[in-house]
């Protein structure tokens, strides 16, 4: 037992070692080569074991994000290998698991389409719509799986697979600039970068993420994570209901223990969620050790939030590439460096306000709340209008 344990510690400081060599200049093919040859028995979990270890030792998130390709072409061949020994074995229809493997059948169809549009020189806008609904899919891992995954300790890929779901993003965001402005060429070869990422992206899932994702979380785990997906909604498909068919979405359960004692006046517990549920505005709270506690459950939202991302870091609730910012904010709250954060986005026909503020008590840092609006029916107001006045 001792042995093999020495044996499988072995293997995963060489595995971190070769992944960090590949930072450098040195011969890739060489190095598939070693890999190849030191790990014929490679399994998806110690991939990313090994990757998770080389942000703990402070190699930046984005670091190991450009590397990403470089990974998966490295570990391709003992990762198809390996997956012929590391079966996750059936999995029921409706487990999120069979319905993330769904939607990438459902994906890799349509990146074969769009395939053979490039080649034909056929019209490329309406696959790439198709394809841009693979967001669901993200923000479901994001909010969902991620959250989970860190409770048991397991951080570092899922950070790494954000930053590699907002390059896919901006991709698409590119195509689209590209197609609008008439640039058919630049489309096409955009469409093509594109391909090869997602398709990267899948193999990621289905070899690395899922198996790993399956041997970490238990049954009541699982559980959770489905009763939250709804709110967040699926890409291309509907989930089965054979596993676990009396599950139901989730519905915030407050006691009706008396009224509570506010600065000014009396409420119950419902009367405080209906009132915030019912305010134009997405409200977040993030306590004094950043950890979220609430957001509204508004009719329409504005950014993605589901029942996974309570009780998680706020840093890990944002993409790689801005949690510094986040950290900044934060930061400056607690010392009182500002009082007031606030930022606007254009998203579509939607002008977003975000604004965020420190809560303190006494002078003593109780966190902060996040504020968003969508403003846009306000900055097309002229005129004025009474009360009393008519529709």
């Amino acid at each position: 037992m001792s042995e093999n344990i020495r044996n499988t510690e072995e293997r995963k400081r060489e595995l971190s070692e070769i992944i960090g060599n590949l930072k450098s200049d040195q011969d890739i093919p060489a190095m598939k080569k070693r890999f190849a040859t030191l790990l014929k028995d490679l399994s998806p979990e110690e991939i990313a074991q090994a990757e998770q270890a080389l942000i703990a030792e402070g190699v930046p998130v984005e670091d190991v994000q450009k590397l990403c390709e470089i990974h998966v072409a490295a570990f391709e061949d003992s990762l198809k290998k390996s997956s012929r020994r590391d079966k996750m074995g059936k999995i029921l229809a409706g487990h999120p698991v069979d319905t993330y493997r769904k939607e990438n059948i459902a994906l890799k169809k349509l990146l074969k389409q769009l395939k053979k549009s490039i080649k034909r020189s056929e019209p490329l806008g309406y696959v790439i719509h198709q394809i841009s609904l693979v967001e669901n899919h993200y923000v479901r891992k994001e909010n969902q799986l991620f959250p989970y995954l860190e409770g048991v300790g397991f951080s570092g890929p899922s950070k790494v697979m954000w930053g590699k779901h907002d390059e896919i993003r901006q991709l698409m965001k590119e195509i689209s600039q590209s197609l609008e402005a008439g640039d058919l060429p630049e489309s096409r070869k955009k469409s093509g970068v594109l391909i090869t990422s997602m398709k990267r992206m899948i193999f990621m899932e289905e070899k690395i993420l899922f198996p790993t994702a399956m041997r970490k979380l238990p049954e009541s785990t699982w559980k959770e994570i489905r009763r939250g997906e709804n709110e967040i909604g699926y890409s291309w498909i509907k989930p089965g209901n054979i596993w676990d068919p009396e599950i139901i979405p989730a519905t915030i359960q407050s006691p009706e223990s008396g009224e509570i004692d506010l600065s000014v006046g009396k409420l119950l517990p419902k009367q405080i969620d209906l009132m915030l549920k019912n305010l134009p505005l997405d409200i977040t709270y993030v306590d004094e050790n950043d950890r979220v506690r609430y957001y509204s459950q508004g009719k329409e939202r504005i950014f993605p939030r589901s029942p996974g991302i309570i009780g998680r870091d706020v840093q890990n609730c944002h993409p790689p590439k801005s949690v510094h910012i986040v950290q900044k904010i934060v930061e400056d709250f607690k010392t009182g460096k500002r009082s007031e954060a606030e930022f606007w986005i254009q998203m579509g026909e939607k002008f977003i306000h975000i604004r965020y503020f420190p809560l303190f008590e006494e002078k003593i840092y109780r966190g902060v709340i996040e504020v968003s609006q969508d403003i846009a029916p306000l900055r097309a107001l002229e005129g004025e209008k009474r009360l009393l006045e008519d529709e």
